[in-house]
């Protein structure tokens, strides 16, 4: 790797990052040897017109001027295409340390030849980068909007209803269920919004509109402590504008 290219270098899950002759936060940008040679670096792509590699390093390299940067604040301080590329290199070296030794028979892993994935010489096995699917769901009741907020949240935030898709079952079996078992109530009317990779740790979340079609709302207090309909010019606190659920509930006002 004596070609230059950004280096995403991952320490104590959080990546470094350098300023620019601008000020502008960016990717450090080198050869391998730049970097110390870091072990078992992937290629995740390309970012501003060159290659980009990966990997996870126990010290910071010597004499580099840059800092730790958490994945969450790469798009306040980079912007979506940067974060997004963040979010790929963060899913796949934990992809690649997660699936060292094989899951059936327990031999030593290695890198696939022609796609990305990791192969076991003794038994076969293939592992692919694992992508986890959720649903999350914005319901409305006329021009009101059924929000909630779960215990993890920070305090006085809520957001639309969100569940991960079980083995076996549809997106739309998803929806309805996840709304069922949180607050209790029946919807209809599905409608695909968008999607967005979610590093957080590996989930691809797939968002919809859905119209009321009755109950009451009776949330789950294992995972919702509070949910109420909210109308567009009285919302509680949001999602900040990373999220796809701030993106839904933004299109959902703008539609009233």
């Amino acid at each position: 790797m004596g070609t230059s290219s950004y280096w995403l270098l991952r320490h104590e899950n959080q990546l470094l990052t350098v300023k620019d002759p601008a000020g502008v936060t960016a990717f450090p940008f080198g050869t391998a040897a730049d970097f110390d040679a870091p072990a078992d670096a992937l290629l995740i792509g390309e970012w501003q017109g060159a290659p980009c590699h990966a990997a996870d390093v126990d010290t910071l390299p010597c004499g580099l001027d840059a800092e730790l940067t958490p994945v969450r604040a790469i798009f306040g301080l980079a912007g979506a295409e940067a974060f997004a590329l963040a979010g790929r290199a963060t899913q796949l070296l934990d992809w690649q340390r997660n699936h060292r030794f094989c899951g059936r028979c327990g031999t030593p892993t290695t890198m696939a030849t022609g796609e990305r994935a990791m192969s076991c010489s003794a038994c076969g096995l293939v592992a692919y980068p694992r992508i986890s699917p959720a649903v999350m769901v914005l319901i409305r009741r006329g021009e009101a909007l059924l929000l909630a907020r779960s215990p993890h949240f920070a305090p006085g935030v809520f957001s639309a209803l969100a569940g991960f898709v079980e083995a076996g079952e549809s997106l739309e079996e998803c929806a309805a269920r996840e709304v069922r078992e949180e607050v209790g109530i029946e919807i209809t009317g599905l409608r695909y919004f968008r999607s967005q990779s979610w590093p957080f740790p590996n989930s691809l979340m797939l968002a919809f509109f859905a119209d009321y079609a009755g109950g009451k709302i009776t949330p789950d207090p294992s995972e919702i402590e509070a949910a109420d309909w909210f109308l567009p010019d009285a919302l509680p606190l949001l999602p900040g504008p990373l999220s796809i659920a701030r993106q839904l509930i933004d299109a959902a006002c703008n539609q009233s």
